[in-house]
């Protein structure tokens, strides 16, 4: 048989190709040498936002009494906790799984797949034939080459899931979004973390402000956050705790190392060479803008072209590479606005350009309209403080990018995206009617003040005041 579609991988990327394209259809073939899901049911999205979750209500639990309730201490027992990760994983689980595939009419090939031409594969040497494919292998965690530190086994996001009881003091190397939820996490539950990041800030791609809102709360839960400082070395010693040297000469002793120091796309071992398939220096494969490789009838989707290495985005990949592999589309999968979240607790949430790449590409007119929770109606009852809003415009005022920092931010991103994808103006935000109150009225806030400072002059502004303080009074 020749397959009209060959999937190799069965994360998020591959499932979505393989389910379009049965749905179309077509007889389709998709290869997995492990368990369908990916890293994101069993090593990222889903196990680390069960962890957050009982973190954040660990959390909740000691500071009660910002609500006016008395703080308590948790009793935190890790395989309990990890018992309600593995919990979710399997409510979630068939979902992703063989049988879904199967009865949508999927055949599942179990082993290793490698190309052996630009229309064959085998799967653990059996030959497979496919008129087009898509290669959705994802990526892998990255050790440093730090001397000493791989002969470690350092925890990474892929096994620290096989951890039963918290490191009593735990080094984190890396403040990016998988370093900062898991160090905040595991922080939170009971171990003394130190995060080491070699950049000046914690989530060193997102805007500086936020940054230092999560910098703040990272110190205030304990984390010892030390920025600006690289590992040189590692070694255990006879007492079989872990030495790290920071620079030159300073040491940090722990029990346990935690790397979250980037990814690698897995495209090594997998005969992209015999398929004609290119990739870059780093390993990523290369692509255009429909998702099309080098080799003709062969997409690519998801983390294996290289960042940004979201669930989401390997599923936008996919709607787009599905299509266009089998009807000969040209769809791009550049034209949508791809927002993203880190998880920490206040959640970091961005969509667009940032303040410095607006301004890099539309120079100094660029608009940039920005809120705190400090006079948020919905933030001050809750008795959260920390977070806030910026919104950046083109000179024309069209809103090209947003970041909202706080409880909330994760869903409030999904409008602010979808007015950005329909080139809509900033003032469309202020004009929308929102629900109050809601953390998502930070965005409005921020517009308002922009448009009232703007366009406003002195006697104007007193005049308009009561009008724009209208959307506090609406109870």
């Amino acid at each position: 048989m020749t397959y009209d579609l060959l999937v190799l991988g069965g994360g998020t990327g591959g499932l979505v190709s393989a389910m379009i394209a049965a749905g179309a259809g077509a007889r389709v073939a998709l290869v997995e040498r492990d368990r369908t899901g990916g890293d994101c049911l069993w090593t990222g999205c889903v196990p680390s936002k069960s962890l957050l979750a009982a973190a954040g209500l660990a959390h909740a639990m000691r500071h009660a009494d910002r609500v006016g309730l008395p703080p308590a201490t948790p009793t935190v027992d890790l395989a309990a906790v990890l018992d309600h990760v593995r919990a979710a994983q399997a409510t979630i689980a068939p979902h992703d799984s063989v049988e879904r595939l199967t009865a949508a009419g999927v055949d599942v090939l179990v082993g290793e797949g490698r190309f052996t031409g630009p229309r064959t594969l085998t799967v653990d040497g059996r030959p497979v034939r496919f008129r087009r494919a898509i290669v959705a292998t994802g990526s892998r965690a990255v050790v440093p080459p730090v001397p000493g530190l791989a002969a470690l086994a350092p925890l990474t996001h892929e096994t620290v899931w096989e951890l039963r009881a918290l490191p009593t003091r735990l080094a984190v190397l890396g403040a990016g979004p998988i370093g900062c939820e898991l160090g905040q996490a595991l922080g939170r539950l009971g171990s003394r973390v130190t995060l080491l990041e070699s950049g000046d800030r914690p989530l060193r791609g997102e805007e500086p402000e936020a940054s230092a809102l999560l910098a703040e709360q990272l110190r205030e839960d304990g984390i010892d956050l030390r920025l600006g400082v690289r590992v040189t070395a590692a070694a255990r010693g006879d007492d079989g705790a872990i030495r790290l040297t920071l620079g030159d000469a300073q040491e940090l002793v722990v029990d346990a190392v935690l790397v979250a120091a980037g990814r690698a796309p897995r495209s090594d071992g997998i005969g992209l060479d015999a398929a004609g398939v290119r990739c870059d220096a780093g390993g990523a494969i290369v692509v255009d803008p429909t998702m099309r490789t080098s080799a003709a009838g062969i997409f690519a989707v998801g983390d294996v072209v290289g960042p940004p290495a979201f669930t989401h985005v390997a599923a936008h990949h996919a709607r787009q590479a599905a299509v266009n592999a089998l009807f000969g589309l040209r769809r791009r999968a550049d034209r949508t606005p791809l927002p993203w979240v880190t998880f920490t607790d206040p959640e970091v949430a961005h969509v667009g350009l940032t303040v410095a790449q607006a301004r890099e590409r539309h120079g100094e007119r660029v608009v940039v309209a920005r809120s705190t929770y400090a006079g948020l109606d919905r933030a001050i009852a809750a008795g959260e403080h920390r977070g806030g809003a910026i919104l950046v415009g083109d000179p024309r005022g069209r809103l090209v990018g947003a970041t909202l920092v706080g409880r909330g931010a994760g869903e409030s991103i999904a409008e602010l995206t979808a007015w950005i994808a329909t080139g809509a103006k900033l003032a469309r935000v202020s004009g929308t009617v929102h629900a109050y109150p809601t953390y998502a009225d930070a965005a409005v806030r921020a517009v308002d003040d922009h448009l009232r400072d703007r366009y406003a002059g002195p006697g104007l502004r007193r005049a308009l005041a009561p009008v724009l303080a209208a959307r506090r009074l609406v109870r």
